[in-house]
C-alpha cells in the first residue's frame, strides 16, 4: 500500500511470531527460509487485512428489523426502542460472535467499533484472534450499560485499562454524535483523549437534520462547535461527512481529522453523499466503513469499495475521481492511519503485524487479470476470500473458520430472531 501502487508479482511473505519479516520473489525464498509452514497460493492475491473503520458489531442481530426509513425515524422509532428492551450482555457477545464470523470470511481483519458493552466486544474478539478498536461509547441519555455521562466514562476508563496492554484490542472515545452529547462531557473527553493518545470517534455531519439541529441549538454548525471544543485535531475519526461545504474542506484538511466513509449505509438511509475525492484533494485522510448491520445491512467492505469508487465518479462526473488503487487503500492503510496503528498493520511490510487477506482470483468471475486491483475492487466479491491471517494466526482457511463455532453462532442469532420478531410484530 505504497503511494506508487506498486504490484509484486510471484512473491513470497515470511512471517514469524506474528510479524512480516520479509517480501521476497518466491523463487529466492526456498534458499533463504526453511518455513514450519508453507501455503502456496498460485492464483490468489495477498492484501492487507482490510480494516472496517466504523461498525456497530452487535446491531448484526437487528439487521433487517427496519429497513427503507431515514436516519431518526429508523433510529427514534425502531432501532433505540429495539435497544432499549434487548441489548445485554448476551446480545452483544452474541452478535459480536456474529459479526467478526462475517467480517473474517470477507476479508477484514479489524474493525472500529462504537456500541455498549465494549467490555464484552473486546473480549469476544481477542478470544476470536480478531484486532479491534472498541468505542468506549458516551451518549447523554441512560442506557443498559451506564446511566449518565460520568457513568459512561468511568466504565469507558475501566475498559481501557483493561486492555492497555493487549497486543489486539485497542480503545477510543465514541461519542456517538453531536446532537446526542452535551459540551460537559465532550470536553472531558477531549482532556481524557490527550491523556491516554488515543483517537476519538463520532458520527459527524451525517444529515440535514443534524446540520439543522446544532444552528438551531448552538448557533454553529457541528464541526464549528467541535473545533471549539477543542475535537478538531488529529485524534478524531469523523464518521459519515455527507454535510460538507466547500469551504469547511481546507479548515477540516489542517486539524489533521480523518473521515471515515459509508457509502452503502449513506446511500440506504439517504443521508447525503460524502465528497469523497474533494477530501482527498485536499489531503485529508479517508478511510472506509460498512456501519452496523442493521443500516447496510452487511459487513461487506469489497462492496463498499466498489460502491465508494463508482459513486464518486458519478457525483463528481469525473471517471478518474476515486481510482481503484486509492478505493483499496481506504480499505487498509488509510484505516491504519485513522486508528492511529498505521505502524503496526495496513500494509504488508516487514515488522509489521501478519495480518493478511488471500483473495482468490482464479475463477471465472475475475479472469482474466490484467490489473489485479482494478480487478479487487470492481470484479471481486467477499466470497473470493479464501484465508485470513491476524498477527499470524489464521482464522480463515480454505474459506473455513478456524477457531469459531459457526453452527453454534447461527444458532444464537435465529433464537434472537424469534424473540424479537414476536416482540416487534
Amino acid at each position: 500500500m505504497d503511494s506508487a501502487g506498486s504490484v509484486f508479482e510471484n512473491h513470497s511473505l515470511a512471517v514469524n511470531n506474528g510479524q512480516i519479516l520479509e517480501l521476497l520473489p518466491s523463487e529466492l525464498a526456498p534458499a533463504r527460509y526453511q518455513p514450519r509452514i508453507e501455503h502456496n497460493l498460485p492464483s490468489h492475491v495477498l492484501i492487507p487485512g482490510l480494516i472496517n473503520a466504523h461498525t456497530h458489531a452487535a446491531m448484526a442481530l437487528l439487521r433487517g428489523l427496519a429497513d427503507d426509513l431515514p436516519l431518526m425515524s429508523w433510529l427514534n422509532n425502531h432501532i433505540w426502542p429495539a435497544e432499549r428492551r434487548w441489548v445485554n450482555e448476551e446480545f452483544v457477545a452474541d452478535g459480536t460472535r456474529l459479526a467478526i464470523a462475517e467480517m473474517v470470511r470477507g476479508g477484514i481483519t479489524c474493525f472500529n467499533d462504537m456500541y455498549f458493552y465494549p467490555d464484552i466486544t473486546g473480549r469476544v474478539a481477542a478470544t476470536a484472534g480478531m484486532r479491534t478498536v472498541v468505542g468506549l461509547i458516551l451518549i447523554d441519555f441512560p442506557s443498559a450499560w451506564a446511566d449518565n455521562g460520568d457513568d459512561y466514562l468511568r466504565k469507558g476508563l475501566e475498559v481501557h485499562d483493561h486492555f492497555r496492554h493487549d497486543s489486539l484490542v485497542h480503545t477510543a472515545f465514541a461519542p456517538h454524535a453531536p446532537y446526542s452529547v452535551s459540551d460537559g462531557p465532550l470536553e472531558r473527553v477531549r482532556t481524557l483523549a490527550d491523556e491516554l493518545e488515543i483517537p476519538v470517534h463520532m458520527h459527524v455531519h451525517e444529515t440535514k437534520d443534524e446540520i439543522r439541529h446544532s444552528l438551531a441549538e448552538f448557533g454553529c454548525r457541528p464541526l464549528q462547535r467541535l473545533a471549539k471544543l477543542g475535537l478538531a485535531s488529529p485524534s478524531l475519526i469523523a464518521v459519515h461527512m455527507t454535510q460538507l461545504e466547500p469551504d469547511e474542506l481546507p479548515s477540516l484538511a489542517a486539524t489533521g481529522a480523518s473521515v471515515v466513509h459509508c457509502p452503502e449505509s449513506n446511500l440506504k438511509l439517504a443521508s447525503g453523499f460524502c465528497p469523497v475525492s474533494k477530501l482527498l484533494d485536499a489531503g485529508v485522510n479517508v478511510a472506509l466503513g460498512t456501519d452496523g448491520a442493521a443500516s447496510n445491512n452487511d459487513l461487506n467492505l469489497f462492496s463498499e469499495m466498489r460502491s465508494a469508487a463508482l459513486l464518486a465518479k458519478g457525483v463528481s462526473g469525473d471517471a478518474s475521481a476515486l481510482p481503484a488503487h486509492t478505493a483499496l487503500r481506504m480499505a487498509t492503510i488509510n484505516g491504519a492511519r485513522a486508528l492511529g496503528l498505521d505502524d503496526r498493520i495496513g500494509s504488508l511490510e516487514p515488522g509489521k503485524a501478519a495480518d493478511i487477506t488471500a483473495v482468490d482470483l482464479g475463477d471465472p468471475e475475475t479472469q482474466p487479470v490484467y490489473h489485479p486491483v482494478s480487478q479487487l475492487v470492481y470484479a471481486t466479491g467477499r466470497d473470493k476470500v479464501t484465508d485470513v491471517w491476524v498477527a499470524g494466526r489464521q482464522l480463515l482457511k480454505g474459506k473455513q473458520l478456524t477457531g469459531m463455532n459457526l453452527p453454534e453462532i447461527l444458532s444464537k442469532a435465529t433464537a434472537w430472531q424469534t424473540r424479537i420478531a414476536a416482540c416487534d410484530n
